[in-house]
């Protein structure tokens, strides 16, 4: 397929250094903000890139669940491969991806898994069908068919009926704190505007790159 002839335009609105929140965490809930007006279904969708044991990268989309001074913060199996990759590498990019409005983030970081205190808070806010989901998959084990699944689920609903779903231990958050989180803005004649935003000591430092 030749895509060669397909034309993009971009809006003529810009990212300026002046026009910056002071920290990029910030900067990205003024951004999301505005994509949740948008009208966007799941804003909070991101790519996660992780690499494997032998060095091939490793990406999946995932949901955004959390986000303050500390990082961006998301849940997951921890016998998943991406818990794996996370777990042995401790570095983790995320990428956000607003096409409607010609804006991507991407973040690099580190990764730590969540404390079981800061799972059990979020544990408890979902829904309970999501809850006896986590019991019923072991997330990235392949299985023989789908049937495998809905009979872990219905033992599952067995297990707890008429009581609270505790959560699994090998369920959990993981939070990536940002050393760097880059804001691309589409411009015309393809002079888009890239911001990035550099960890430095206790502040960032803020770069424009070339596009």
């Amino acid at each position: 397929m030749d895509l060669s002839r397909v034309r993009e335009t971009y809006e003529t609105v810009g990212l300026d250094e002046a026009d910056l929140a002071a920290d990029p965490v910030a900067q990205f809930h003024r951004w999301f903000g505005e994509v949740e007006a948008a009208g966007y279904w799941e804003p909070n969708a991101m790519v996660l890139s992780t690499v494997t044991a032998d060095g091939w990268p490793s990406a999946r989309n995932v949901l955004l669940k959390r986000i303050d001074d500390r990082g961006f913060v998301f849940f997951t199996n921890y016998t998943s491969d991406k818990a794996i990759e996370l777990d042995a590498a401790g570095r983790a990019a995320l990428t956000f991806s607003w096409t409607e409005l010609r804006r991507q983030v991407r973040v690099v970081g580190t990764a730590q898994r969540l404390t079981d205190d800061e799972s059990d808070l979020y544990w408890r806010t979902r829904p309970r069908g999501s809850q006896l989901g986590a019991w019923a998959s072991d997330q990235s084990v392949v299985v023989s068919g789908r049937a495998v699944l809905e009979e872990a689920f219905a033992s599952a609903e067995e297990r707890w009926a008429g009581r609270e779903v505790e959560r699994p231990e090998q369920w959990g958050g993981f939070r990536v704190r940002p050393d760097s989180v880059e804001f691309w803005q589409g411009r015309p004649d393809r002079l888009h505007d890239r911001i990035r935003f550099c960890r430095s000591g206790d502040g960032w430092d803020v770069e424009r790159r070339s596009p």
